[in-house]
């Protein structure tokens, strides 16, 4: 019981990994005090936590834990910017090889022959489901599969820090931050020009495409101006950690949970290049890095004996 859990660990690993990180480009970061403190509350979070388990180890204190570790998720995604901002920027590289794959800019256009109102609010419900759909997987073993809960919490938990680290090393903006930098002429001409550390100063995005009345529309809105950075294009984690859920939902056997997740997953992975979020060719990435580190992180929590 008085153990540090393995997806504490993964957490761990993480911040030591980006402290190290912190340290060789201290005099490129622009908030690292800050990025500190941030490192420090989550340690203060996962010792109270420990502590309360401690305690009162039961269900309550047990799920209590795990919630504190989702809580850290949300402060480390726009972190990620704050690290590779420093790097130079890689967008041309990506949105070049996307009109060489498919002889245009699909998330520049999809929106363009799909101007509809109702098909804009399907895309921006299929974007806001991604936390939705993680309560709902996470409460599904809680209630139903609670022997199989740490297992999942591990695999979804730790899915995000992979690609975290793969976002710190790899700045890609995606289209809605790259096209607004060099210009929507350019990019309709296919010219991908470089921007080296733009986003070092700069963190201006498009508006999403759509029907701007739309009540999705403004919860979208709402999400992006809330927590949205220059980071996270490549590939796509809200693609890859909904495979990762999918995948987790079909361990379960339940066809209800199954059913009544896909068609959220199928608008997902249609919604992040509509809105501008992401290249075509990050979901595919999404995709098969989520399947890929799904088998992966698995295959990991057998060998730890995590039910």
């Amino acid at each position: 019981m008085k153990k540090i859990w393995p997806v504490e660990w993964v957490i761990l690993t993480y911040m030591a990994f980006t402290v190290l990180l912190m340290i060789c480009w201290w005099d490129s970061l622009v908030n690292p005090l800050q990025m500190l403190i941030t490192r420090g509350q989550t340690l203060l979070l996962m010792a109270v936590m420990w502590a309360v388990y401690q305690w009162r180890p039961c269900r309550l204190t047990h799920f209590l834990r795990i919630a504190g570790l989702m809580l850290t998720l949300s402060w480390f995604y726009p972190d990620t910017y704050e690290l590779n901002r420093v790097l130079p920027n890689l967008d041309h590289i990506f949105a070049g090889f996307e009109q060489k794959l498919f002889h245009c800019q699909p998330s520049l256009l999809f929106s363009q022959k799909c101007p509809w109102e109702w098909f804009s609010e399907l895309m921006c419900l299929g974007y806001v489901s991604y936390f939705p759909l993680m309560v709902v997987i996470l409460l599904y073993y809680f209630f139903f599969r609670y022997r199989s809960f740490d297992r999942a919490a591990y695999i979804l938990i730790s899915s995000f820090y992979i690609y975290y680290v793969i976002f710190v090393l790899l700045p890609v903006t995606g289209p809605q931050f790259y096209y607004l930098a060099v210009g929507v002429e350019k990019i309709a001409a296919g010219i991908f020009p470089s921007i080296g550390d733009f986003f070092l100063t700069h963190s201006e995005r498009m508006a999403s495409p759509g029907w701007s009345d739309g009540f999705f529309y403004h919860l979208l809105e709402i999400t992006h101006n809330a927590g949205e950075r220059p980071t996270a294009a490549f590939p796509s984690s809200h693609v890859g950690v909904t495979t990762v859920m999918m995948l987790l939902a079909c361990q379960t056997r339940s066809k209800r949970l199954v059913f009544s997740m896909l068609p959220f997953y199928v608008l997902m992975c249609f919604a992040t290049v509509y809105i501008y979020a992401h290249y075509a060719i990050d979901v595919f990435a999404g995709l098969i890095s989520g399947v890929i580190i799904y088998v992966v992180l698995r295959f990991r929590a057998k060998k730890m004996e995590l039910r």
